[in-house]
């Protein structure tokens, strides 16, 4: 009887190994995609915005014979609205995070242990609602032909802005992984907490490279050439809904670009720090004393 009871442990262990060796892969894939979205948040917005600035002089822009008011309504105003707001909190906390190394709002345990329920159900309501309008918004956008890479505004962003913008959103990206997608994934894999492994970085860094060099280095110049070239022609009105969604697209690609320079400003002082410290271990080597006694 001992030995049946053996068995059947043996027998289970064994059939839970391959679960247990496609939860790490299951884990860093769900991470990396679920991290995209506020990448694909940046480029929706970039189409948007070029939609709003062309959507009377295209010929190319589907009538409303071809593409129901309501949804158009919805593809320019709603879902736009609602990814402002999302992106704008995301990108702000990310800039607060910048600069003083503290999380404003965190939904991830500092160890490894259960995860608080409303905290969850909050970062599970902030995915979902990025996710139905990230869906909606490039399937509606594909649907619309809207493409921010065929804007004629013609104003080119230098490759050093392009670097930083990169570096911004990246890191953006990076918060919005720690802070909402992981406690997610986190729960919903392992129950607890988990630490992050340097496999999820370089997953998610391949990834968001892939799709800069596909679509988000031509794609995202809609987000503030839009914006300038309203101001450089004095079309730009505020008090008009398009108006105050080209500002906010404005502010939100120089906040991005705010968070890059940051990010640059650290990495320098980080390598001065390091360059001083290996000049102090050297000063106050045992060799170096030992000189200046013989002199």
């Amino acid at each position: 009887m001992v030995w049946l009871n053996w068995q059947h442990q043996k027998v289970k262990h064994l059939l839970n190994l391959p679960a247990l060796s496609l939860r790490q892969p299951f884990h860093i894939l769900t991470i990396t995609l679920l991290s995209l979205l506020l990448p694909l948040s940046f480029l929706l917005l970039s189409r948007f915005s070029n939609a709003h600035c062309y959507l009377l002089s295209l010929d190319s822009f589907p009538s409303s014979s071809q593409l129901s008011s309501f949804l158009l309504s919805f593809l320019l105003y709603t879902n736009p609205s609602v990814l402002y707001l999302l992106v704008s909190i995301i990108s702000s906390t990310t800039l607060v995070h910048s600069l003083t190394g503290k999380d404003v709002v965190t939904f991830a345990s500092e160890s490894p242990k259960p995860i608080l329920r409303p905290r969850l159900y909050t970062a599970w309501i902030f995915i979902c609602t990025l996710q139905v309008c990230v869906s909606l918004g490039i399937e509606g956008s594909i649907a619309a032909g809207i493409d921010g890479a065929s804007s004629t505004v013609g104003m080119e962003r230098s490759l050093l802005s392009r670097l930083i913008f990169f570096l911004g959103l990246h890191e953006t990206m990076l918060h919005w992984s720690r802070v909402v997608v992981r406690p997610v994934v986190d729960d919903t894999i392992f129950g607890v907490a988990t630490e992050e492994r340097w496999a999820e970085r370089a997953a998610m860094a391949a990834s968001f490279g892939t799709l800069w060099w596909w679509k988000l280095r031509d794609e995202v110049k809609s987000l503030v050439a839009v914006a300038e070239f309203k101001l450089g022609t004095e079309v730009l009105i505020l008090s008009t809904r398009s108006g105050v969604a080209d500002f906010v697209t404005w502010w939100l690609y120089y906040l991005t670009v705010t968070i890059g320079m940051i990010k640059i400003v650290k990495g320098f002082m980080w390598l001065g720090m390091l360059l001083l410290c290996r000049r102090a271990v050297r000063g106050s080597s045992p060799d170096s004393s030992g000189d200046e006694d013989k002199v």
